[in-house]
């Protein structure tokens, strides 16, 4: 019972949608609480009904996997990590799927969802080594790099909450657009910079590997991210090649 979109039509959905607007805008630093902090259940009835039926399918889903309580480890994530089942399989089935692994992924989500879902039952029941974290590409339409990080340590805290016991791998966010020097890059460098300091040498563990899927020139190439946003199968091989060294002394 859960969704996996096949990887024509991941690309065939406007990158917009799965890079949408949050928050207020001119939502700025210092107000009393950001929207990327705060849960909130996706929105997708209205205008995509076909993907909130999936993303409430998975959700359940994930309550399911959670309450039986055998995954040791665990994605947690937007789009970009729900694509380990399609077009990321072959790489996931190499990897992970030995580690009793599961995908915490949806695509659309932002910070708030993902809160949202540790409110309702994700990772309740679960006793994961490890939680592999990379959301907040899709907080990036007008939200601050501030109020970014601030939704990724408030998904770090609640998961904290849960499973104290629990690693966490938190990477950076990937790349997108295809030249280096394209607005949103510098975005995520300055919010990448914050997610970094969340790292405390113990229990949460920062990676950046957004370099390993650029160019020597610093841009993005069709053949891993081919609509400057998702990965390709390829850009799957390079993920699990670039984590698997912090990964695999996490896990044991």
């Amino acid at each position: 019972m859960h969704l996996c979109l096949p990887a024509l039509a991941l690309l065939s959905i406007p990158v917009s949608f799965f890079a949408q607007p949050a928050g207020k805008p001119g939502e700025k630093p210092g107000t009393a609480k950001p929207s990327s902090t705060t849960p909130a259940m996706a929105d997708l009835k209205s205008t995509t009904p076909e993907l909130h039926t999936g993303t409430e399918a998975r959700h359940e889903r994930f309550n399911q996997i959670s309450k039986e309580g055998k995954a040791k480890l665990v994605f947690l994530g937007d789009s970009i990590t729900q694509g380990w089942e399609n077009p990321g399989n072959e790489t996931w089935a190499k990897h992970y799927a030995h580690r009793d692994a599961a995908n915490f992924g949806i695509s659309g989500d932002r910070t708030e969802h993902a809160l949202w879902r540790l409110d309702h039952g994700n990772f309740d029941g679960l006793s994961p080594k490890l939680i592999v974290i990379m959301i907040g590409t899709n907080n990036m339409g007008n939200q601050t790099e501030e109020a970014i990080a601030a939704g990724n340590k408030a998904i770090l805290d609640e998961i904290q909450k849960k499973h104290p016991q629990a690693k966490i791998l938190l990477l950076g966010i990937f790349p997108r657009s295809p030249k280096a020097g394209d607005p949103v890059r510098a975005k995520i460098k300055k919010t990448n910079e914050m997610l970094a300091k969340f790292d405390d040498g113990k229990t949460v563990k920062y990676l950046d590997i957004g370099e390993k899927f650029l160019d020597k020139d610093g841009n993005l190439s069709k053949d891993i991210m081919p609509d400057y946003l998702h990965l390709s199968k390829k850009g799957y091989h390079i993920w699990a090649e670039a984590i698997e060294e912090d990964l695999g002394k996490m896990v044991k």
